[in-house]
Parts: C-alpha cells; sequence; structure tokens
C-alpha cells in the first residue's frame, strides 16, 4: 500500500512566485535557462542550473556548480523568496492545457516504496544521471524538483480535490510557453488525514516522468538511512517530493522519430521493403496523423504515408512485443536501416509530439533527416500494465505534457 505523508514545502511568496518558477532542469540547456533567467536572480535555474551563474562553456558537473547550487539556495531563503510552511501540508497541483486541466496531490512519497517496487517504474535509467541528480539532492539536502507520479483513480480522493479547487489558489498563472498552473495548499488537519489514509488503499504509485530524479532521491534517502547509525524510519529523508496524478487525468501524447539515413536504400526501395510488413498508402503531401494502434506515420521525400503493420507481425498478448514503438523499433529501424541501439546510435533522434508533425516535416525537408517516422500514442493503461509485469518500455516510448513547473513547492530532507 502507497506510504505518503505532508511535508513543510519551501515555496515562494505568492506575488514573486512567477518570477522562481522554471521549467524542469532536463529539458533545456545550459544557455536556454542562461537566456530565460537573465535579469531575474529569483529564477530557480540559479539553483537547479547553477552553471549559469558561471562563464559559458562551464561544464555543469564542476564541483563548483555543485557549491554554487548550495549558495543560491541558502540564499533564496536567506532573502525571503523561498519560505517554509509552519506545518505540515499536502497541496493540490493543477495544470491546463489546451483547455484542459488535470490536477496532482503533492506528497511526500516514502523511499521503501520505491525501493521495495510498490514504486514502479517503465523505463531503465543511466547512472551518469542519477549521479548528477544524487549529488544535487545531497548537497542542498532537499528535493527541488518533484517528480511526476500517476495512481488509480479514487473517488474519495477525487471528491478531496474537487472541494479543495472549489476555494481560492494560493498560485495561479500562465506560464511563458501558454500552460496555466494552480496551486492550493491543504493544511486542514482532517483532509489531510483522509489523504494520507485514501493513499495507504491504492496498491501501488508508477512512474510517469521522471525516473532518473526519482531514482536519485530514493537513492539518496536510502543511503542516509544506511548511514545514520540513530535511524529511526520517521526521518524527512525517507521520504521524498512527487505529484501524484489520478491516472484518468493524464495523457501521453507521441513521441516521435528522425532518421539520418536511409542504410544505403532509395526512396522508392525503402518503401517496397516496408510492403513486407506494412500496408503502405500514399497520402500526399498534407500531414498525415497515425489513426490508430498499429499504424504509423511516415514522412519521406516530400509525401506522407500510412504505415499500418500487417496482421501476424506483432504479439497482443505481449505487453512489449505489441507497443508500436517495439514494432516500429523491429520491423523497421533494426530490421531495414540497420539501427540497432536507440540510446546510443547517432543516426536517429526524437522529436516530442508537442512539438507536432509539422517539426518531423521541416527536419526532412531541410536535408539534416532522410525520413520522419511518427507513432500513435501509448495510453496509460498500456504503461500501467507494463509496469505492473516488471516489463521495461523501449526507450522514447512516453512524451507527458505539460511538464511539471519546478519551484511551487520544495521538500527539505532535514527534519
Amino acid at each position: 500500500m502507497a506510504k505518503i505523508k505532508p511535508f513543510r514545502g519551501i515555496r515562494p511568496p505568492r506575488e514573486i512566485v512567477t518570477e522562481v518558477a522554471s521549467r524542469p532542469y532536463d529539458v533545456l540547456n545550459s544557455d536556454e535557462a542562461r537566456a530565460e533567467a537573465e535579469g531575474n536572480p529569483r529564477s530557480l535555474y540559479h539553483i537547479i542550473k547553477p552553471e549559469i551563474d558561471f562563464p559559458e562553456g562551464t561544464d555543469e558537473h564542476d564541483p563548483r556548480v555543485y557549491d554554487k547550487a548550495v549558495e543560491n539556495f541558502t540564499r533564496f531563503r536567506r532573502e525571503g523568496w523561498l519560505v517554509q510552511d509552519q506545518e505540515e501540508c499536502y497541496y493540490i497541483y493543477a495544470q491546463t492545457m489546451e483547455g484542459r486541466t488535470q490536477y496532482g496531490i503533492v506528497i511526500a512519497a516514502a523511499v521503501e516504496d520505491y525501493m521495495n517496487a510498490r514504486i514502479k517504474k517503465h523505463e531503465l535509467t543511466r547512472k551518469d544521471k542519477e549521479e548528477d541528480r544524487m549529488k544535487h539532492v545531497r548537497v542542498n539536502n532537499a528535493n527541488v524538483e518533484p517528480v511526476f507520479f500517476a495512481f488509480p483513480d479514487n473517488p474519495a480522493l477525487d471528491a478531496i480535490i474537487r472541494k479543495v479547487t472549489a476555494g481560492p489558489a494560493e498560485y495561479d498563472f500562465t506560464a511563458p510557453d501558454g500552460f496555466g498552473h494552480h496551486f492550493w495548499v491543504i493544511s486542514d488537519r482532517e483532509l489531510v488525514d483522509r489523504i494520507t489514509e485514501e493513499f495507504a488503499k491504492i496498491p501501488s504509485m508508477y512512474i510517469a516522468d521522471g525516473h532518473h530524479r526519482t531514482a536519485a532521491a530514493a537513492l539518496v534517502g536510502h543511503e542516509k538511512a544506511c548511514m545514520n547509525a540513530g535511524h529511526t524510519g520517521r526521518e524527512e529523508y525517507n521520504y521524498f517530493l512527487a505529484v501524484a496524478f489520478p491516472s484518468s487525468h493524464l495523457r501521453i501524447i507521441d513521441y516521435n522519430r528522425v532518421v539520418r539515413d536511409l542504410n544505403g536504400l532509395s526512396a522508392d526501395g525503402f518503401l517496397e521493403k516496408l510492403e513486407r510488413d506494412f500496408i503502405v498508402e500514399d497520402k500526399g503531401a498534407e500531414v498525415y496523423q497515425p489513426a490508430a494502434l498499429h499504424n504509423f506515420s511516415l514522412y519521406l521525400a516530400g509525401r506522407w504515408y500510412s504505415l499500418t503493420a500487417r496482421e501476424g507481425r506483432y504479439d497482443d498478448n505481449d505487453p512489449i512485443g505489441v507497443l508500436d514503438v517495439t514494432i516500429s523499433s523491429d520491423l523497421i529501424l533494426r530490421d531495414l536501416l540497420g539501427i540497432e541501439d536507440l540510446r546510443t546510435s547517432k543516426r536517429i533522434d526524437f522529436v516530442g509530439g508537442i512539438r507536432g508533425l509539422e517539426e518531423l516535416k521541416r527536419r526532412v525537408d531541410s536535408g539534416e533527416m532522410a525520413a520522419a517516422l511518427a507513432l500513435y500514442p501509448v495510453s496509460m493503461k498500456q504503461l500501467m500494465d507494463i509496469a505492473d509485469t516488471g516489463n521495461i518500455m523501449p526507450p522514447k516510448t512516453t512524451w507527458f505534457e505539460p511538464k511539471l513547473r519546478s519551484g511551487l513547492v520544495i521538500h527539505s530532507l532535514e527534519d
């Protein structure tokens, strides 16, 4: 059962929240963060991407950069740009995109739930990325950025969300990307206790986005427990910061592929070889969106094509084999184009569906890429089924949007 607790959040005063809040550290590079933070000493980028306070070209993994994160975090608190709540609370964090709003509950999730696989993952992580975030958590003694969880729908928690969000929000703003962010504080002890009790009835939570941050936060908590001779299990480091959304609120969008070459094939030769495993239909110059599972969109030589996997080329009873990312990786990228490892190959790149299929067309038309492949998005049910069976999705399968805004609330590991 899911073990969570309320916590004393560290967060910005309402009047400066838009100055503090930022995009997550891993969705932009150092130059982009430097540009977004220009002229704004209160931007959270000074804590989560502190290399922006050094000359351009400074290695973001330089020990001085981690030290700067601590210095800036301390300064933010000293200046009153980040203030800790006096009592333990839960929070509601809602996001609005294209007129649709999803509501999450901000919690302190248990390290032991991650270590015991009650918090389930669907992606592999890289040790170098884990270690980077572990260093950031260690030096700040805090989870500065939240991770993104899903949980099976729960009517009682839905009722609490409706009750709380009927009142005025603590924060309510639209970010520069056009997405709305809304935030409520839950300090009522009865509601706090009910939230804790309802989560205790939920058998598992699922990592939707942020596998590296989740692993890093949990591993630092576990590390602290092992190093503390007087460990009791009640210390704050036994928990880490997460925003948990009912699964029905979430929508996974497509995560598409662009390839640099056709492995020596001509465009016509490539299309001819595709006919073995797919029904290929020429859709002309107008953008073609995949219509259903096992239907793909190919952009090649100025034209769009529909590719529908032929029966018998996939196994509907295999939770991994049935995924369109597996079908395309095996039958197209591996068998025809010779791209074996999606994680390391320099011949392939990935484009989040938030950028639209026009971005695929642009990259091919520019000559940078030879072809683009658009996939029908994975469903939340598929994600949860895969996690429940202990399987791992292929690389670059899911894209969640909008991303969580960082800086709305921080979890300290100090008691």
